[in-house]
């Protein structure tokens, strides 16, 4: 078997790096980044996986925004300006971005350059390493029809719950031809049920809608340039700024969801379509929510919650019967959908570490979830950021 792995567009990638390159090249064009892989699983790589890692990143540096791919966006995306689209179909990865080593079994990847370049390299790493390891190890799977049957089965489920569904696991996926094979189960049975995906590309492929907004790095560098007290807020002005009520799900987590609401004032819980869960407690969180709409003298089923935290059909169900008739439900369903091809999924995730606003400093970033083991960043950096924000 050769030991090869390769992308082959540009645009396989979530959607919320689309966006979020989009807005930086808009607002922070000389901000840098710096971004960690963290091997949450504490998983072993064989002999040889950093120099294969390698190769299939220093290949990137020919993937090119198709004209087709360009129309596609154009049609799709009109909130996406023609200079960003002129932007993408110049741009190119630079592998040099990237810095790989391995010693034994560990493996250490770091990217770091400006935002607007970095910004995309996080998700397709993070596949390209999943990818690899079982190709490396020498791990089965179960056959493509199997793939098929098996996604076919799950939206079957989702279906008959009478939820919208999205697909949001490109960069845990077990390999892109899964991804694939599962993305045709999903279309080819999900109708009425199935409503998009965060891949780019295979959104293009099926025909299917490109889903995401924002991700933890966006409120993570407003922190840095702004500060801790300030990145809620800023961060969801500057995202109304650039796209005008377009792309209205803001994410809530990233100091916490209650710190969030706190600052989550009637402008807007009004402006934004909803938010999305992605740590702790799902019924806890949507109980919070609606509390919060209903405070504001907002009918919380006017606002939608896009759950997106590990769900499988078991968690699903019980937010479901939980949320039923109280406030708008979907999900984005991410691992559960693209890597159940029978080898366990690798725990991995890949995060900003340091940002470098313009004429300022390199400045440790942080992430403090709703769930305490999700905290990331520098330990020093996160007692202050409790400290300043007032968590317990």
């Amino acid at each position: 078997m050769e030991h090869t792995v390769a992308l082959n567009s540009i645009l396989d990638n979530d959607f919320y790096k689309i966006t979020m390159q989009h807005a930086v090249i808009k607002l922070f064009p000389k901000a840098k980044a710096r971004y960690q892989f963290i091997n949450r699983g504490a998983h072993k790589f064989p002999p040889g996986f950093g120099k294969a890692l390698r190769e299939a990143i220093d290949q990137m540096a020919g993937l090119k925004l198709t004209r087709e791919e360009k129309a596609y966006l154009f049609r799709t995306c009109p909130y996406l300006d023609p200079t960003y689209l002129d932007f993408l179909q110049g741009y190119h990865y630079d592998p040099e971005e990237v810095h790989i080593e391995q010693e034994g079994a560990d493996l250490t990847v770091e990217v770091s350059g400006y935002w607007y370049r970095t910004i995309l390299w996080e998700v397709p790493i993070l596949s390209l390493i999943s990818e690899l390891y079982y190709l490396l190890k020498g791990i089965s799977r179960i056959s493509n029809e199997e793939v098929v049957a098996v996604a076919a089965e799950k939206i079957k489920k989702y279906k008959a719950l009478a939820v919208p569904v999205a697909e949001f696991g490109t960069r845990r996926r077990h390999s892109y031809q899964v991804h694939k094979l599962t993305m045709q189960g999903l279309k080819q049975f999900g109708d009425g049920s199935f409503v998009g995906t965060s891949n780019v590309h295979f959104a293009m492929l099926f025909q299917t809608k490109p889903i995401g907004t924002h991700a933890h790095e966006w409120f993570m560098f407003h922190a840095a340039k702004y500060g801790f007290k300030m990145a809620n807020q800023l961060g969801l002005e500057h995202w109304t700024a650039v796209y005008r009520g377009d792309l209205g799900i803001a994410l809530s987590d990233t100091y916490t969801t209650d710190v969030f609401f706190s600052q989550f004032d009637k402008i807007f819980a009004k402006l934004f379509d909803g938010v999305r869960h992605d740590s702790g407690d799902p019924l806890a969180f949507a109980d919070k929510t609606i509390h919060h709409y209903r405070h504001k003298g907002i009918e919380p089923l006017s606002k939608t919650i896009i759950f997106s935290d590990g769900l499988n059909y078991e968690k699903v169900e019980d937010i479901v019967h939980h949320c039923r008739g109280k406030i708008g439900i979907s999900f984005g369903i991410g691992t559960d959908f693209t890597n159940d091809a029978g080898p366990e999924a690798l725990n991995i995730v890949m995060k900003m570490t340091e940002a470098h606003p313009d004429e300022s400093h390199w400045t440790p970033v942080v992430k403090l979830s709703d769930e305490p083991g999700k905290h990331t960043g520098d330990p020093e950096m996160i007692k202050l950021a409790k400290a300043i924000l007032d968590i317990s």
